[in-house]
């Protein structure tokens, strides 16, 4: 990947060709590689001259989907509403040329979120996600962020989906994360609408019953090959553990973690670098000093 990353920074289109042929149908590896790719290409050329160099390639197409919903993403609303229909196209176009590809419908669902807030749009997209791959991280994760108050959903609306998206989804898979996602997001949207009477020392991870869920439900079954979003999901775990004065558990998700901490949701509670490094810590430490 990093490889790929480097030759399509430079203008060269054939790694990422391999690389996503190479991919497959393995949806959650396509789907993180186009996103990672689309970061590279949003400000580059290489994505739209693959496209023109061959208009019949299904990844190619898939790519230039990923990277122009960026663009009409940094674009804004307004500004970006013909980058968005752009995207749009583009991925209709990828569909007809590979019909079982996941990809170009969750590039649908986050122009939805961002452009046109259309529930009924919203749920032909999901649906036909549904038919293609039922247990999707990333389609998931695009439909509760569109729940969210923020973008257009109602009070509660967001949490009421999750905990029905986590109950119903088979052990071992990453979805059961999804309730804490919406806490972490609650949290973060009171502490802004709120500074001064809610805060640090009133959170909603003390004794929160969906980190038991998160543990009984993905974490004690969780592949032994992760998934290509692991260590968002076990950042999420670790904090909510972290801030449940649950360190003990919190350390063997450290320890699965490694060195890769993410931003969120350790940067809705003060700076992440800092909470992260500090809770890990805490995991570490001997229990008696622990507990001083």
């Amino acid at each position: 990947m990093r490889s790929v990353v480097d030759d399509a920074a430079m203008g060269r289109w054939e790694g990422a060709r391999d690389l996503l042929a190479a991919t497959g149908a393995d949806w959650d590896r396509r789907i993180f590689r186009l996103q990672v790719l689309a970061e590279v290409g949003v400000r580059l050329r290489f994505a739209d001259t693959w496209a023109k160099a061959e208009p019949r390639s299904h990844h190619a197409l898939a790519l230039l989907a990923n990277v122009q919903a960026l663009r009409a993403m940094i674009a804004g609303r307004s500004a970006g509403r013909a980058l968005m229909e752009d995207a749009w196209s583009t991925c209709r176009a990828a569909l007809k040329v590979w019909p079982q590809d996941v990809a170009p419908l969750v590039v649908m669902l986050a122009l939805l979120r961002t452009h046109a807030p259309d529930r009924k749009a919203l749920s032909h997209v999901w649906e036909e996600i549904k038919q293609r791959d039922p247990w999707n991280r990333e389609a998931h994760h695009e439909v509760v962020t569109y729940l969210f108050p923020r973008y257009h959903g109602g009070p509660g609306e967001a949490a009421w989906w999750a905990e029905e998206q986590a109950s119903a989804a088979p052990n071992g898979l990453p979805l059961a994360v999804l309730p804490l996602v919406v806490l972490a997001e609650t949290h973060r949207a009171r502490q802004e609408q709120d500074q001064r009477s809610y805060g640090l020392t009133i959170h909603p991870w003390i004794e929160c019953p969906h980190i038991n869920r998160v543990l009984e439900r993905w974490w004690r079954y969780r592949a032994p090959s992760p998934h290509a979003c692991f260590a968002d999901d076990a950042n999420y775990l670790a904090h909510a553990l972290s801030f449940a004065n649950r360190h003990i558990e919190a350390l063997e998700v450290f320890d699965a973690i490694g060195p890769y901490a993410t931003h969120v949701p350790w940067s809705y509670c003060g700076q992440a670098r800092e909470l992260f490094l500090r809770h890990r810590a805490w995991a570490y430490s001997p229990p008696r000093r622990r507990h001083h």
